[in-house]
């Protein structure tokens, strides 16, 4: 217009690209997984909540990232289920979210389970999406943007898992790693005191609730 002087629009530019053959394809819409918000709850027992993300570690040996993913229990705090691998596919972690469900008999129990996360790519694809719509024992929640504190007993774990795993290693491979944080996880369900838990860590918890050795409460989240 202002070197040429000439008077055009994008009605006149859409015209004339259509005349000479060069418009470009329309881009389909793509229809995003709906997310149903996480809700306020109350939990009052195992498996009726879980919280699950997505962490990475370095191995300062390759220069490169490696990935975990875990799913824990807000009740009894027992990590349930977690993933390590050096990426992170949403095939992954459904392998891991349904050997978790499987472990802790969460099938055949009477009432649903509600599994909450982020906003991540992973946990927003459909493939994430038709793993829950063919359960009908399962709700999947996501976290508003920007509200950590809607999944706060995963951020905590992952916190303890970088101050008192990843910070006092340094990896030179994949397998030194994985090796170290199988270890830290059998320490962190077996032996790891929590004083929310009584004392103990979550599987002495689980074993003392089982047995009514210890008073039940209630979580409000």
């Amino acid at each position: 217009r202002r070197q040429h002087n000439l008077k055009i629009n994008k009605k006149k530019v859409y015209r004339l690209c259509k005349e000479l053959g060069i418009l470009g394809k329309p881009v389909k819409p793509k229809h995003s997984y709906p997310r149903r918000l996480a809700n306020n709850m109350e939990v009052t027992g195992p498996n009726q909540l879980w919280q699950m993300d997505i962490k990475y570690g370095f191995i300062a040996g390759l220069e490169r990232y490696f990935y975990t993913a875990s799913i824990i229990d807000v009740y009894d705090r027992s990590v349930v289920g977690q993933y390590r691998g050096k990426e992170s596919k949403t095939e992954d972690l459904l392998t891991t979210l349904h050997k978790a469900l499987l472990k802790r008999s969460v099938y055949t129990q009477g009432t649903p389970l509600v599994v909450r996360t982020d906003n991540g790519p992973q946990f927003k694809s459909h493939k994430f999406r038709a793993f829950f719509e063919n359960n009908e024992m399962l709700i999947h929640e996501r976290t508003p943007n920007r509200t950590p504190n809607k999944n706060a007993y995963i951020e905590s774990f992952h916190s303890i898992l970088e101050r008192e795993c990843f910070r006092c290693h340094i990896f030179m491979s994949f397998e030194e790693a994985f090796d170290v944080l199988d270890q830290f996880m059998d320490f962190y369900n077996n032996r790891r005191i929590h004083m929310s838990l009584y004392g103990y860590s979550p599987a002495q918890f689980i074993e003392k609730l089982e047995k009514n050795e210890v008073t039940a409460f209630k979580i409000a989240v």
